[in-house]
């Protein structure tokens, strides 16, 4: 039998988030198997999901929460599998994808196409951070944060990519 990465999901009260016996018993058991573990109470996620923007960033401070759990599960999810996102962006719209973190920039690329990976060039890369800051592609390369990568390049979480090929 193979060993798979495990992540323990508790369904707890409202009031059991971060101090309840049986969450601690349960991360005690998390802890000897090497595995995460994530709480979630389902009643605070179904009122979170009725809410506004603003009532959602309210109810969760009053909380003590910053963000709400089905965001930490996704986080959890994919740093138990080793995935992680970059995205793509052409004039207006952009994408993302999930590669397992690793993946050389031709890699990447044929996750958007097979031809891109075969036909692969550069990879014109830019961290999103980046990217937003400076109000995207053209404000990044002024700023000097748009950069050329080769096929061996390992894509980081957040790149945004635009892919050079030639079939």
């Amino acid at each position: 039998m193979t060993e798979k990465p495990v992540l323990y999901i508790a369904n707890v009260e409202e009031t059991g988030i971060t101090t309840n016996i049986w969450l601690e018993r349960l991360a005690r058991r998390a802890a000897t198997d090497g595995a995460g573990l994530i709480a979630i109470s389902a009643v605070i996620e179904t009122e979170i999901g009725e809410l506004d923007e603003a009532g959602k960033t309210e109810f969760l401070g009053d909380l003590g929460l910053s963000e709400p759990g089905l965001n930490r599960l996704v986080r959890a999810g994919y740093d138990v599998l080793g995935l992680h996102t970059f995205f793509s962006t052409k004039s207006d719209e952009v994408r993302a994808w999930t590669v397992k973190k690793g993946t050389c920039a031709a890699g990447a690329a044929g996750v958007i196409h097979t031809d891109f990976e075969k036909g692969f060039i550069r990879a014109e890369v830019v961290a999103y951070d980046d990217f937003i800051e400076h109000q995207g592609e053209q404000g990044a390369k002024n700023a000097g944060k748009w950069r050329l990568e080769g096929k061996d390049y390992i894509v980081r979480d957040g790149d945004v990519v635009l892919f050079r090929f030639n079939v």
